[in-house]
């Protein structure tokens, strides 16, 4: 191994000793990220292009996973500094930081925000290092991402990006600085509606209507996305959504919209969810989440699946 490379792996034990846990390299601000103890407990982690995205896509399946005790990571790739049609830059930034993190504790999920600018993330192999990097210090037995096709340039490339860590994450020699995985994780795309190349296919769906309000919680806290209209709000927008002065009714102008997203879901897939949870069950679920085994991770068979997702009797 070069020597450099050995040096900071010794760097990293020392400091992981002196502050009494894990220690990541790649921490933002000087801070050492807190990373989950080895307990046997599922490791699971979802990128999403912006600070709203994993909440959105895996909101509801993540909050099962932490409510069975499973460590759950939702990762923003870009700081989603231009997402606003009001505000941007530093001030925006700091902001959709601070509702991902509250959006977080709602799920009991942890949240990390990079700091890479909204619609300038590429497929570089710096960008590729760092996701690479992630994966391995989640220790994660699950990925979760952005298909590789999506109306937003970011969503594509965060997708491409989580991709081409796949089997990366093991090679010994890439990324030296982080401990390879002897493992590849599981890794899965979220729904969307393109059709180009291919239609998304439904793998394993999640009934999420007990944990629904839970995840209204957490969409809750995205204030400047979920009432404000992100990037696409106007003033007239605005006119349209409950003051802030008015949380029930903007608790239940949000409940509104997400019951037909969710619901939308389960009817499109409800061949998935009979095939997960059985005809007189999968029939009754009302609310879903969605997701696609990308090829290029480990290939799970079905009694594999039924312990990565432990919610199906």
């Amino acid at each position: 191994m070069p020597r450099k490379s050995l040096t900071l792996r010794l760097y990293c034990a020392l400091l992981a000793a002196i502050i009494g846990g894990p220690y990541s390299r790649d921490a933002g601000a000087g801070e050492a990220r807190a990373l989950p103890p080895d307990d046997g407990k599922l490791r699971i982690i979802v990128f999403g292009a912006h600070p709203d995205d994993a909440e959105y896509k895996a909101g509801g399946t993540a909050a099962k996973w932490a409510r069975l005790g499973h460590h759950v990571k939702l990762v923003s790739v870009t700081n989603g500094d231009i997402g606003h049609w009001n505000l941007a830059g530093g001030p925006l930034a700091q902001r959709r930081t601070a509702e991902a993190k509250a959006a977080g504790r709602q799920l009991g999920t942890t949240s990390e925000v990079l700091d890479i600018h909204d619609g300038e993330i590429l497929p570089t192999l710096e960008h590729r290092q760092k996701i690479t990097r992630l994966i391995r210090e989640w220790k994660a037995d699950v990925v979760v991402s952005h298909r590789p096709w999506d109306y937003h340039p970011d969503h594509r490339y965060v997708g491409i990006l989580v991709q081409d860590a796949a089997f990366m994450v093991t090679v010994p020699f890439f990324c030296p600085d982080t401990p390879f995985m002897k493992k590849n994780p599981v890794f899965l795309f979220s729904s969307d509606r393109f059709q180009t190349p291919y239609p998304f296919r439904a793998d394993i769906a999640v009934a999420v209507d007990d944990v629904f309000e839970k995840k209204l919680d957490a969409i809750n806290e995205l204030v400047s996305q979920a009432y404000e209209g992100g990037a696409g709000g106007s003033e007239e927008h605005m006119a349209t959504v409950p003051p802030a002065r008015d949380p029930a009714g903007r608790r239940a102008w949000l409940k509104t919209s997400w019951t037909a997203r969710q619901s939308g879901e389960a009817n499109r897939f409800r061949e998935a969810l009979v095939r997960w949870y059985g005809k007189e069950r999968g029939s009754a679920v009302k609310l879903a989440e969605v997701f696609e085994i990308c090829e290029y991770g480990r290939r799970p068979g079905q009694d594999e699946l039924k312990k990565l997702f432990p919610f199906f009797d």
